[in-house]
């Protein structure tokens, strides 16, 4: 069975930063293309950023790049989102994705 556990959200004041995890289980990680995607309180699914197995293509939401990172450890199976330079629109809880399998989120909040 598929398992993606998203961790490492919180409180974060604007212009902060958060790295987010993913541990993945359940099938062959460095397979697999996998994403970031994020939901704000009202709106609808929203992708961030994808990485390809082997991390070296990668694609970000205009509002994504230049401030967050997708990354992986294929050998630890885990999937990494560094974000930078936070804003409140960012504030939405934070999933990994194995397209199309969503796993557990991650609240990001971002506030003063």
């Amino acid at each position: 069975e598929v398992q993606l556990q998203a961790s490492g959200g919180g409180l974060v004041q604007p212009g902060g930063s958060l790295r987010l995890s993913c541990a993945a289980s359940g099938f062959t990680f460095s397979d697999y293309l996998m994403t970031w995607t994020r939901q704000a309180p009202g709106k609808s699914l929203e992708w961030v950023a994808t990485i390809n197995k082997d991390g070296n293509y990668i694609t970000y939401a205009d509002f994504a790049k230049g401030r967050f990172t997708i990354s992986r450890d294929n050998a630890k199976n885990i999937l990494y989102l560094q974000m930078n330079d936070l804003k409140s629109e960012d504030t939405a809880v934070y999933y990994c994705a194995k397209p199309p399998k969503r796993g557990q989120g991650t609240q990001v909040t971002v506030s003063s």
